[in-house]
């Protein structure tokens, strides 16, 4: 990315690191809390194939439930975030006790302060038996 949009994208690149962490954040930990609020508003909108949520707390919980099932998760960027007026594109992986489990992209929505108010989020791979009609 060029220089001079540097400093206009920072504060969504802050937020897109804080949004990795927090997926990456073990169940439990005591400081996940405070990094969803760093990084959410209180009302995000999150829209994946498995369902809407509304409001922090609600992905807090989403989270954490998927990480009670599935263990050992690492949650990482496949490529550079592209970034432009307020939104962002982040390529990810999900990988799953150490296996490659799925891979997508998320649409992110920022509010003026740079925290993410609305995630749409797409399969590019979904997981090996994975229905997307069971969550309609």
């Amino acid at each position: 990315m060029a220089s001079t949009s540097e400093p206009a994208t920072a504060p969504y690149r802050e937020s897109l690191d804080r949004y990795l962490r927090f997926w990456n954040t073990p169940a439990a930990d005591g400081g996940s809390d405070d990094l969803a609020t760093g990084v959410f508003t209180e009302e995000v909108r999150y829209c994946a194939p498995v369902g809407v949520l509304t409001g922090r707390q609600a992905l807090i919980d989403f989270r954490e439930q998927f990480l009670r099932h599935m263990e050992t998760v690492a949650f990482r960027a496949r490529r550079e975030p592209e970034i432009h007026h307020g939104h962002a594109r982040l390529r990810w992986r999900l990988d799953v006790r150490g296996e490659e489990f799925a891979t997508g992209t998320d649409v992110l929505a920022f509010d003026r302060d740079g925290r993410i108010d609305a995630v749409t989020a797409f399969l590019d791979r979904a997981p090996e038996g994975f229905d997307p009609h069971s969550h309609d």
